[in-house]
C-alpha cells in the first residue's frame, strides 16, 4: 500500500509542474484527473503472504487438505493462521493457500512463493509435526462451513474404498461455491410431519413394519422388489414421511431427473412444501448450492436428487433409498468413479441408519445383500405379483421360422396382432435396444452376428451406402458371407428408433407415432391411442399405463460380451413392462427373444428375483463379482506391464490377462471416461481378490499409483487408469 501511495503522489506532483496541460484548468477536474490516475495505477489486490503478522493465539496451525487429486498429495498439510483470520479459519470453510513454495524461500519467518490452490480447513491444532517454518494462509473464502467431521469420513471411505484420492472425492461432494447463494438465509426448519398412512405398502409382506420401525426411531434394511406401476414414488414419499416422524432425516437418490421430478411430486403432495430439497445438476449452480447449504444447516431433513446428491449432508440420518441401482447413471464417470449404492451402503454402516434398495428388477449386488442377511427381503405375494403384472408372451427364432410375416417384414405376427389389439384400448409402447440408422448386422439365415474378417469387430450398416463397416477398427466390408452356414444375406440386428417409428408408421398410417430418445426424451403420454417407439431407460409414462408393449431384438441386448448382459436386459425389459396394465384389464406384453433363456424365463414369470439369486450363486463358483473384488487396469500395453511389475498385490490376488481392448474410431462424439483414445490400441488386466480382501487390493493399487505420480513418469513410464469395480469386464 506504501508504495502504491508513494507513485500516486508522484503522478500528482507531476501534473502540478506541468504548465502545460494543468494549468489553467478548473479546480475539480485536475480533482478528477489524478482520481482517475490513482485508480488505474494501483495494482490489483492479492493475497497476502501475512509476512511477519502475529499468529493465532490458540490453535495457530491449520491442517489443510489442498485441491490437487493426485495420489501422492492424498495428505494434509500444515499452516500458520495469522491472527487477523483466527476467527473465520474454523474446520470445515474453504481457503486458499500458497502451495509448492522450496524451503529456501523464507522471510520473516514465513515460507514465501507458490501458486495460490484451493483447499479445505479440516482441523486447527497447537503444533505441528513440519520441522520448517509455514506458510501463512492465504485467505479465508468463505466463514461458511461446509465440510463436517461427517462428510469428511463418508469422503475417506469413499476414496480408500475405490483407491483414489480424498480431494477428488471431495470435489463431487461440495458443489461449487455461490457467493449469492450464502448470503441468502435458510429458512426455519419445520416441524415433523404428521405419521404417514401405509397406504400401498399394505401390498408388501412386512411393509407396514417397514414403515413403523421407521417412524419408530428404528434403522431397518431393506430390500424392495416393488410392483409394476406407477405407485413406486410415491411409496418412497412415504418412507421418507416415516422417518421425519421421528427427527431423523432422509435420503433418496434416482436414476435421473424425471425420477427426481416424480418422487419430488409425490413428497411434496404427502409432506407439503418446505420439508425437502432437491438436487440436481439441472438446476444450475446457485440454486444447487442454495438447496444444498439448506440441507447443510439442517433447514431441511429430506433430500431427494440425482448421482451427486448420495453425499448430500443430510443432519441426523436416519435412512437411505437408492432407486433401481443396475442403472448406469449411478456409477459415476468422473474420479475415482464411486457408484451410488456402495457410497449409500457406508452411509448406511458409518450413521447406523436405515437402508432401503428398491427397484422393479434384482441386481446381483442386491440379492447378495439379502443373502449375507445384511438386508430383508421386502417383496409382494405371488397373487399380488400375478395381479399387478401384464400378461408376457415370447416370439423366438422357432416362431420366426415358421412366421411367414416375420420373413417379409420386421414385426412377427403375435407383434402385430399386439399392436392392433391394442391400440383400440390405449397408447402401445415399442421398446429398441438402439436408435438411428446405423445398425449392426447379422446372418439371416443363421443369425450369428456379421464379424471383421481382420479383427472380429462388429460389422455396421452405413446411412446411404451399400458397404458394410467394422465398430472396431473402421475398416470396409464389401463381399461378406457367413462362416457358420455360408449364407450371403443380411439383416439389420438392431433397427433404430427412429427407423422402427417410420415402419410402424406405414404400417398404422391412422395412428400417430412419438419416439423417445436419447435426442429427445419424453416425460408422459396422453392415454389416447399411439404409437410410442423408445429406446430403454427413456420409456415415457402413460395416462392409465399402456395397453400393450414390444420388446424388439432381445437377442441384441443378450448377445452383448459382457457379465451383465442377461441381467441388465432383464431390468430394461422389466422397466418398460411395468408401464403396462395389469393383466387383468388386457395388458399384453410381447418380447421378441429365445423362451428358452433365463431372463426370458424370469420375465415371463416376473421372477427377478429368482433370476439374480440364480445368477449369484453361478458368480460365487466361478469367483465373479459382487461375490469377489476386482479392479480393471488399463493402458498402453508397456505402461500395464510395467504397472503389474510394480504394483505389490496382496497374496490372494489373480491377474487376468491382460488382453487387446477394441480400438476405438474417432466419429465426432464424445469419449467415454476411461475408454482409449482413437486409434491407439491398449491393454487391460483385471485383478481378482476373495472376499474381505477388497481394502488390501485397493490399498495396493493407490500406493503403486502414487509411486508413479511422485516420480513423474520418469524412465519413460506410461500412465495408466486403475478403476476398481469396474462395471464391465466382458
Amino acid at each position: 500500500m506504501s508504495v502504491g501511495f508513494g507513485k500516486n503522489a508522484c503522478v500528482s506532483s507531476g501534473d502540478e509542474r506541468d504548465g502545460g496541460r494543468g494549468e489553467g484548468a478548473p479546480p475539480e477536474q485536475l480533482a478528477l484527473i489524478r482520481e482517475s490516475v490513482r485508480k488505474a495505477e494501483v495494482p490489483r489486490a492479492k493475497p497476502r503472504t501475512w509476512r511477519g503478522a502475529a499468529l493465532a493465539k490458540e490453535l495457530p496451525v491449520a491442517r489443510v487438505l489442498v485441491d490437487k487429486g493426485v495420489l501422492h498429495l492424498d495428505r494434509y498439510f500444515d499452516y500458520a493462521v495469522p491472527e487477523e483470520l483466527d476467527a473465520e479459519a474454523q474446520p470445515g470453510v474453504r481457503v486458499r493457500v500458497r502451495f509448492g513454495a522450496g524451503r529456501g524461500r523464507v522471510r520473516d519467518g514465513r515460507r514465501e512463493g507458490g501458486g495460490l490452490i484451493d483447499g479445505f480447513l479440516v482441523e486447527r491444532v497447537a503444533e505441528t509435526d513440519y520441522a520448517g517454518p509455514l506458510a501463512a494462509l492465504a485467505q479465508v473464502v468463505s466463514p461458511e462451513p461446509v465440510l463436517s467431521e461427517e462428510l469428511l469420513g463418508l469422503a475417506r471411505a469413499v476414496a480408500d474404498r475405490y483407491a483414489g484420492s480424498l480431494a477428488d472425492v471431495l470435489q463431487l461432494a461440495v458443489p461449487p461455491r455461490s457467493a449469492r447463494a450464502e448470503q441468502r438465509p435458510s429458512p426455519a426448519p419445520l416441524p415433523p410431519p404428521a405419521v404417514p398412512e401405509v397406504g400401498s405398502w399394505v401390498r408388501y409382506e412386512h411393509g407396514g413394519a417397514f414403515l413403523e420401525a421407521l417412524a419408530s426411531g428404528g434403522a431397518p434394511r431393506a430390500v424392495w422388489n416393488a410392483l409394476p406401476g406407477g405407485e413406486w414414488s410415491e411409496e418412497i414419499a412415504r418412507v421418507v414421511g416415516a422417518t421425519l416422524v421421528s427427527g431423523r432425516g432422509a435420503l433418496v437418490v434416482v436414476p435421473d431427473g424425471r425420477a427426481v421430478a416424480r418422487v419430488d411430486a409425490a413428497l411434496t403432495a404427502l409432506l407439503g412444501e418446505g420439508r425437502h430439497a432437491v438436487l440436481t445438476a439441472d438446476a444450475g449452480p446457485e440454486k444447487r448450492y442454495r438447496e444444498w447449504l439448506a440441507v447443510r444447516r439442517g433447514s431441511v431433513r429430506a433430500v431427494v436428487g440425482t448421482r451427486a446428491a448420495m453425499f448430500a449432508p443430510v443432519r441426523d440420518l436416519g435412512l437411505v433409498v437408492l432407486w433401481d441401482d443396475g442403472d448406469d447413471s449411478h456409477s459415476e464417470p468422473h474420479a475415482p468413479q464411486p457408484h451410488a449404492r456402495e457410497v449409500l451402503l457406508l452411509r448406511a454402516a458409518q450413521d447406523k441408519c436405515g437402508f432401503l434398495l428398491g427397484s422393479w428388477s434384482c441386481t446381483v449386488e442386491a440379492a447378495q445383500l439379502v443373502e449375507s442377511g445384511w438386508a430383508r427381503p421386502l417383496v409382494a405375494s405371488r397373487e399380488q405379483v400375478r395381479g399387478a403384472a401384464p400378461l408376457v408372451r415370447t416370439v423366438g427364432d422357432g416362431d420366426l421360422a415358421r412366421d411367414e410375416a416375420a420373413r417379409a417384414a420386421r414385426l412377427p405376427t403375435l407383434a402385430w396382432q399386439a399392436v392392433r389389439d391394442g391400440l383400440r384400448q390405449g397408447p402401445v409402447l415399442v421398446q429398441v435396444p438402439r436408435r438411428g440408422y446405423v445398425p449392426r448386422m447379422a446372418c439371416a439365415n443363421c443369425r450369428a452376428p456379421a464379424r471383421c474378417r481382420h479383427c472380429s469387430g462388429p460389422l455396421e450398416g452405413q446411412e446411404g451406402a451399400g458397404a458394410l463397416r467394422c465398430g472396431w477398427c473402421g475398416q470396409e466390408e464389401a463381399a461378406w458371407h457367413c462362416p457358420e452356414c455360408g449364407g450371403f444375406r443380411l439383416r439389420a440386428q438392431v433397427v433404430g428408433a427412429r427407423r422402427t417409428a417410420e415402419e410402424l408408421g406405414r404400417a398404422f398410417p391412422a395412428v400417430p407415432v412419438r419416439t423417445s430418445g436419447r435426442e429427445h426424451v419424453l416425460d408422459t403420454v396422453p392415454g389416447a391411442p399411439a404409437l410410442v417407439v423408445s429406446t430403454p431407460g427413456a420409456e415415457p409414462v402413460a395416462e392409465g399405463g399402456y395397453a400393450a408393449a414390444l420388446l424388439l431384438d432381445g437377442w441384441a441386448m443378450l448377445g452383448r460380451p459382457d457379465l451383465r448382459a442377461g441381467e441388465d436386459a432383464l431390468r430394461r425389459w422389466i422397466a418398460a413392462a411395468a408401464l403396462v396394465r395389469p393383466q387383468g384389464v388386457g395388458g399384453t406384453v410381447v418380447v421378441v427373444a429365445e423362451p428358452t433363456l433365463r431372463p426370458v424365463q424370469a420375465l415371463v414369470r416376473w421372477d427377478p428375483v429368482g433370476h439374480a439369486v440364480r445368477e449369484l450363486s453361478e458368480r460365487a463358483e466361478l469367483g465373479f463379482p459382487p461375490v469377489s473384488r476386482m479392479a480393471a487396469v488399463s493402458g498402453p500395453p508397456e505402461g500395464v506391464a510395467a504397472f503389474l511389475g510394480a504394483v505389490e498385490l496382496p497374496g490372494e490376488a489373480e491377474v487376468l490377462g491382460p488382453v487387446p481392448l477394441p480400438v476405438t474410431v474417432a466419429r465426432g462424439a464424445a469419449r467415454r471416461v476411461g475408454a482409449p483414445p482413437p486409434g491407439e490400441q491398449w491393454e487391460r488386466a483385471l485383478i481378482r481378490v476373495p472376499p474381505g480382501r477388497g481394502a488390501a487390493l485397493a490399498a495396493a493399487l493407490k500406493a503403486a499409483q502414487a509411486a508413479r505420480m511422485a516420480r513423474g513418469g520418469a524412465g519413460g513410464e506410461v500412465a495408466v487408469r486403475v478403476r476398481v469395480d469396474p462395471p464391465d469386464i466382458g
